[in-house]
């Protein structure tokens, strides 16, 4: 995607409202080897979740994404913990398909609102939400979702916001996806909880697989 078309730019927040009700479930990815991103991916496509998002916490992180972008086709992958411009860059670079961040600096609004990136920025509060639509988002991430005050909190902020959607993520359980997800200003939910470390690091991909069916099944 690039930045250098107005146009695509414009179009950004419709598609990133869809890709979000789209997906309904997104998988916080924070991968150590980047050797188990492709048989990771596969396991989650397998039981039916395709968005992916690989976080930039660790150095496996960009690499890991765009092995899963190259190698998984079924996957609609992108990057999180965007931080900066430059992460920016390299999403647009690297040809993923949104990216995520757990705020919204100024800096970084505006890079994200000419790059022509579907991007999520990161908000706890009214005052964060106003920015955000001074630069175009409609579509932000509720983070960290429970400490921020989960639930009622999202209630609370549809009253003065009624045309802004959200992606909570942050302490939020396979028990509790439900529930959010009947906010009607809620269009999906993130997770780590979808791949716990140890599975991964032992490579134990039917687990991965049964729960992302599982955690689909239960929502539909």
């Amino acid at each position: 995607m690039s930045g250098s078309d107005p146009n695509q730019a414009n179009k950004m927040p419709s598609l990133t409202r869809a890709m979000l009700r789209g997906a309904r479930l997104i998988p916080v990815l924070t991968i150590v080897d980047a050797d188990t991103a492709v048989p990771l991916a596969k396991a989650l496509v397998a039981g039916g979740v395709r968005t992916l998002e690989v976080t930039l916490r660790t150095a496996a992180g960009a690499d890991a994404a765009t092995a899963i972008r190259e190698q998984v086709p079924d996957a609609i992958v992108g990057l999180g913990t965007v931080l900066t411009a430059a992460d920016l860059d390299l999403c647009r670079e690297r040809g993923f398909h949104f990216a995520f961040s757990p705020g919204a600096s100024p800096a970084l609004l505006d890079a994200a609102a000419k790059a022509g990136i579907a991007f999520v920025p990161g908000i706890q509060t009214a005052s964060e939400i106003m920015a955000c639509l001074e630069h175009g988002f409609d579509s932000m991430k509720f983070f960290p979702a429970v400490p921020a005050g989960g639930i009622a909190a999202l209630k609370a902020l549809a009253g003065p916001f009624p045309n802004v959607s959200f992606c909570p993520t942050g302490g939020i359980s396979e028990a509790d996806t439900a529930a959010w997800l009947k906010l009607p200003n809620v269009l999906a939910v993130g997770g780590s909880w979808l791949a716990p470390p140890d599975e991964v690091a032992r490579g134990d991909w039917a687990a991965i697989t049964a729960r992302a069916s599982r955690a689909l099944a239960a929502l539909s």
